[in-house]
């Protein structure tokens, strides 16, 4: 078996696809490439913010699901996404930057080696920056190169995600015997799991909880995490190991931006293995990623359907010309 080659995308759920695009888009300075709708749920918004190019390992991405009730945090639940900047630095310039837009934020703290800083969006929905001044391991993305972000403080992908689980023995052996990671730190009740090249983009820590009531999902919580693979072939090599594991699974099943296999590894966290490729260059020009409704061939005949039920968000973005945001030293 190959290893997982470390994160390849987040999915969690929002209240307003709306203004999860703001947020993402002028206070976080991640690019929007892609606007599609969830394909098991066509009334659905699915949004993917990511690097420059939209690489495998940086995207965080959006559901809008109609009437869905806020999610509670607890146990039992992928409780945080983390983001990539450059330095420790970076995280000075965020701390001032979130205080001026009145993000809620925790201060920049520091766990296994690594300065961080927690903060949540409108929903509740958590998260933290990352520093990888001392990182080693799977390489950075680019970041947003026309963003609002200076190129020296941006988010260039995705960190570490935290689970929250009330029974570590079983977590771990699966994260290790099943998953192939290894668990290399630990302070106190957080594990630290690392996988293929290892550093902050194919790492995750895993709390051990049994004092929080169990999460109930919903808008501001994940609804799945994803690995990557490099191919189709990798995804079915996974697929018999699951099996042989006896580890429900999905099978294969076509995103036409990726290749995906699911599998609910524990009560309310579902765990995705998805391919590299083909990636969102496919059906929009570099230029104008995310400007319109992108739909894959399969749904193509559904167009005038799905677009008189979702409606209208304008993401034009190529017509604007964003200024560097500095923060005042």
């Amino acid at each position: 078996m190959n290893d997982l080659k470390g994160m390849h995308h987040v999915t969690a759920i929002t209240s307003s696809a709306e203004k999860i695009y703001e947020f993402f888009t002028y206070v976080l300075g991640m690019r929007l490439v892609k606007k599609t709708v969830n394909q098991d749920d066509i009334q659905t918004y699915h949004l993917f913010f990511a690097d420059d190019a939209g690489n495998p390992g940086t995207d965080m991405t959006f559901f809008d699901f109609p009437g869905i009730p806020k999610g509670v945090h607890g146990t039992n639940e992928i409780a945080k996404t983390s983001f990539r900047i450059p330095d420790d630095r970076a995280l000075d310039y965020w701390v001032k930057r979130f205080d001026r837009l009145e993000v809620k934020h925790t201060g920049i703290k520091e766990q296994f080696g690594k300065k961080t800083l927690s903060f949540v969006d409108f929903d509740d929905q958590g998260y933290q920056l990352i520093s990888d001044e001392n990182n080693k391991g799977v390489p950075a993305g680019t970041p947003w190169q026309k963003g609002p972000i200076p190129l020296e403080y941006a988010i260039t992908g995705l960190g570490p995600i935290f689970v929250r689980v009330d029974n570590i023995d079983y977590f771990k052996e699966l994260m290790e015997k099943v998953l192939l990671f290894k668990e290399i730190d630990q302070e106190d009740s957080f594990h630290l799991f690392e996988v293929g090249e290892g550093g902050n983009g194919a790492q995750v820590i895993v709390e051990y909880n049994t004092v929080l009531p169990r999460a109930r999902q919903g808008y501001g919580t994940v609804h799945h995490a994803a690995f990557r693979a490099a191919d189709r072939a990798e995804l079915d090599e996974w697929m018999k190991r699951m099996q042989g594991f006896r580890l429900p699974n999905s099978g294969y099943v076509e995103r036409y931006y990726f290749g995906s296999l699911y599998t609910n590894v524990y009560p309310q966290i579902l765990f995705e293995i998805a391919t590299d490729g083909p990636g969102f260059m496919g059906d929009e020009p570099y230029e104008t990623l995310g400007e319109k409704l992108a739909l894959p061939p399969f749904f193509e005949s559904k167009r005038e359907i799905i677009e008189n039920q979702v409606r209208p968000i304008d993401t034009v973005r190529s017509t604007k010309e964003f200024e560097k945001e500095y923060e005042d030293e």
